[in-house]
């Protein structure tokens, strides 16, 4: 309004400036009204402002957007930038997980769950008396995780460290009992205070059966993999018209069950040590594996229906799971027939290992009658 007004006192004297002038001064006078009309500010935001610009650039064009942030005040604004950077924040992450030193995190498929311990439980023995049956009967328990091979550490690879050891351990949860199996433990004079040095508490499974059986068993194996091996009588006695049996021969020396479980008594309680009969484990494995299970302080998970007869073997297999085609059942070395040996050299061998059975059943407190 005050444009105008002083734009009509000036018309009278605007004869008198040439037309040049007159286009400036309503140049001029357009841009007071214009001012009056638009504070400062109004339009152009201040370099101080954090909100986001309303203005872009898109190659040479410029043009105002309408946006949200542009209708809102400053305020609203600023809660709107902080309300979207939050619900970014929530939302989940799949693709880049990233550790404390930045670098990325493996993808959620390639996590490992549990940790490599070492074994709570170990089946220590004995060779030919029925431990892989043992060992793949109770990995049916969903808290029984178990080293698929003999690691021989106690024995053989004692000087690579209890870590290597636990390197060859499944991963377990806390819940899960670890356990590996090396029959030869049995009869090996260091096991035992080699076992005690690495934890006082591992629980100690022995699967024994009928010695002379074993050593035929034994005998079996080795002649499978040997042809030219001597007889079973050549070996097993230093001469055989006096009954003297030659005790140094490995399949004879396992046998003699109380000898090696007097080294044993040395290191652990007998309560830590549990005696699975190798005859029962084929005739009723259900019931053996109850006892194992209870021995192990698991529930009893693995029970009657998970096993069937094999004629054919001559030995328990395992029924086949829902997901597979086929019952389970143990390698062929396992169930296979015996050589025939002389009925004699039977009667000799079980005269010799009478004595030591006795004291051997004296010792667990159970008759294996194995007469």
């Amino acid at each position: 309004m005050a444009c105008v007004l002083l734009f009509g006192r000036l018309l009278p004297f605007s004869h008198r400036l040439r037309g040049t002038s007159i286009c400036l001064l309503s140049l001029f006078l357009s841009y007071l009204f214009y001012c009056a009309l638009f504070p400062d500010g109004a339009i152009m935001q201040t370099s101080g402002d954090p909100t986001p610009s309303c203005q872009r650039a898109d190659g040479a064009k410029r043009r105002l957007q309408k946006s949200l942030s542009c209708l809102l005040p400053s305020d609203a604004r600023l809660s709107a930038v902080e309300a979207s950077r939050l619900k970014a924040d929530q939302r989940p992450h799949f693709a880049h997980h990233t550790a404390g030193n930045g670098t990325p995190s493996p993808p959620m498929s390639n996590l490992k769950f549990g940790n490599k311990k070492l074994p709570n439980a170990i089946i220590v023995g004995v060779k030919k008396g029925g431990t892989r049956a043992v060992l793949e009967f109770i990995r049916i328990h969903p808290d029984v995780r178990a080293a698929g091979t003999e690691t021989h550490f106690f024995d053989r690879n004692y000087d690579r460290g209890l870590e290597w050891y636990r390197g060859l351990m499944p991963r377990t949860l806390e819940s899960q009992i670890t356990m590996e199996k090396t029959p030869s433990y049995f009869v090996t004079k260091e096991t035992p205070h080699r076992i005690s040095t690495m934890s006082q508490d591992t629980k100690l499974i022995v699967v024994v059966r009928d010695p002379v059986t074993r050593a035929i068993s034994d005998y079996t194996q080795t002649l499978s993999k040997t042809p030219d091996l001597p007889s079973f009588q050549d070996l097993a006695f230093r001469n055989q018209s006096l009954g003297i049996v030659d005790m140094s021969w490995n399949a004879i020396r396992i046998g003699l069950y109380a000898l090696h479980l007097e080294n044993w008594l040395h290191y652990f309680p007998l309560a830590q040590i549990h005696f699975v009969s190798g005859e029962r484990l084929i005739t009723d494995p259900a019931g053996e594996m109850a006892r194992v299970q209870d021995f192990l302080g698991l529930k009893r998970i693995v029970t009657d229906k998970h096993f069937y007869f094999n004629r054919t073997k001559g030995f328990p297999c395992l029924k086949k799971p829902e997901s597979s085609g086929s019952p389970r059942c143990l390698g062929k070395s396992k169930g296979r027939t015996h050589v025939q040996i002389d009925r004699d050299a039977i009667e000799q061998l079980r005269d010799f290992y009478r004595p030591y059975n006795v004291k051997f059943y004296e010792m667990v407190g159970h008759d294996f009658k194995w007469e």
